[in-house]
């Protein structure tokens, strides 16, 4: 009987030491939200090229930084600017300096068939309550914030203005209806879960700065720097390009 609950408690060690095994071998890709639907399809893409297995950790870009700088085990940070992998590169988190894979474009969404998203809308009294991402930690709310100040419409709807942690929460305020209007990624509202949803325009490049989107290989496990490797090169290359064409991004000047 010893010997029987022996080789049991040998197995269940054996399981839990290849599940482990098993965990640790996949990549961890910390990736900012504008970009959770494109990514479905290009891990489906990377995966099925390489039989690399990933692991996704979204949130914004200025809280995955963050959690990077806490110790967070991410393998690569996909961000939605420059700035926080610049930032990452300058501290020594990461084993290069990051490069731009895609630039993003800023939408103005709403799901209330009555309404027809302009700027000039924004201040109607119809509109009690704007989406937008914190522009503390969300590369697409600071660009939004530029464009109201663009307009000069900043501080007649300021008040109105509710504020997601990252593009999908500010998603789920537009999508619920709990604010008839909102800025986006357009990468979301052209998404084949989105696609056709509620209205939309694209907002001027011109309003804000342009949202240059960077991607670094962090320095935290060593074991998979050659995955990680693979999938900063994937990105950039044509497949990864006309996927992220597809979802809204410009790729054109890479």
């Amino acid at each position: 009987m010893q010997k029987i609950r022996f080789l049991i408690f040998i197995g269940l060690l054996t399981l839990t030491s290849c599940k482990q095994q098993q965990e640790s071998e996949k990549l961890n890709i910390a990736i900012a939200a504008n970009m959770q639907f494109a990514s479905e399809e290009l891990l489906k893409k990377f995966t099925d090229q390489t039989n690399i297995a990933c692991d996704l950790i979204i949130s914004s870009s200025g809280k995955l930084t963050a959690q990077i700088k806490e110790g967070a085990p991410f393998d690569i940070f996909v961000s939605a600017d420059m700035k926080y992998p610049n930032k990452l590169y300058t501290s020594g988190y990461t084993c290069k300096a990051p490069k731009i894979y895609a630039y993003g474009k800023l939408v103005l969404w709403s799901m209330i068939d009555s309404i027809h998203p302009s700027i000039d809308i924004l201040k109607s009294l119809k509109i009690d309550h704007i989406a937008i991402a914190n522009p503390k930690t969300a590369p697409y709310g600071t660009a939004a914030i530029e464009v109201l100040k663009q307009h000069g419409v900043y501080k007649d709807v300021k008040d109105k203005l509710v504020y997601g942690e990252s593009i999908s929460q500010t998603n789920q305020f537009i999508i619920s209806k709990s604010a008839q209007i909102g800025f986006t990624s357009k990468s979301v509202v052209v998404s084949p879960k989105i696609k056709g949803k509620g209205n939309w325009v694209t907002i001027d490049e011109s309003d804000h700065s342009s949202i240059a989107q960077g991607v670094v290989i962090l320095k935290n496990n060593a074991e998979n720097h050659h995955k990680a490797k693979a999938f900063y090169d994937f990105l950039c290359s044509q497949e990864a390009k006309i996927i992220l064409e597809n979802y809204g991004y410009s790729v054109n000047d890479l």
